[in-house]
């Protein structure tokens, strides 16, 4: 069926790789940290629709310009690694126990977190060049249905992937919980969350192809 084979080696593997800690895991524990539960699920589940952005890039074959253009893949890389750095200091001038954009008592929290999930997810190259390696090794070289083959694979990965970052949000927010009762501790949670940001930020600009 859409020339998938070997789909439960797919899994496997798909399990193994969100399990390893990478910059959406750290993205999504300095999200919750800074903003709580609700900033850290809303981050979780933006980096999961940038997952389906970069499926669906792969699906056409988009990804595949930043495998094969230097330039494409720096610029993606310099401006992904801008907008965290942007965050991370953002952070670390914040003074109250939440992060900007973050606030876990409001609706108006959830989006900008929700956002900024979607574009650190979309503005990592390693990601979309982690899609084109892995997906066609599960895919049929004769299959008819390549697109949808690669859309398959690309939601299983996400919704695994959902799962476990939300069970990551919730479980840094807890952490988070006990920490805020005294200010001091909360404001030095801000700090953590924006060296996080800005360790991500370098990590990314310096990353090679």
């Amino acid at each position: 069926m859409l020339g998938i084979h070997h789909y439960w080696l797919f899994i496997a593997t798909a399990i193994v790789l969100i399990l390893t800690p990478g910059q959406d895991t750290f993205f999504i524990l300095g999200r919750s940290l800074a903003g709580g539960r609700s900033a850290g699920v809303a981050a979780a589940l933006g980096v999961s629709a940038g997952t389906v952005g970069h499926t669906i890039l792969a699906a056409l074959g988009l990804s595949a310009l930043l495998a094969t253009s230097p330039y494409a893949f720096m610029a993606v890389k310099f401006a992904g690694a801008a907008y965290l750095l942007t965050i991370g200091v953002k952070a670390l001038l914040t003074r109250s126990a939440q992060a900007p954009g973050a606030q876990s008592t409001t609706n108006g929290g959830r989006w900008p977190a929700f956002r900024q999930g979607i574009i650190t997810n979309l503005l990592n190259p390693k990601v979309a060049l982690f899609f084109l390696a892995l997906m066609p090794q599960f895919i049929e070289a004769g299959s008819p249905s390549k697109v949808a083959a690669f859309l398959a694979l690309g939601l299983t990965f996400v919704t695994l992937g959902a799962i476990w970052c939300c069970v990551l949000a919730i479980a840094a927010a807890k952490l988070r919980g006990a920490f805020l009762r005294r200010p001091s501790i909360a404001t030095g949670l801000n700090r953590v969350a924006g060296a996080m940001f800005i360790g991500l930020g370098i990590k990314l600009a310096t990353a090679r192809q």
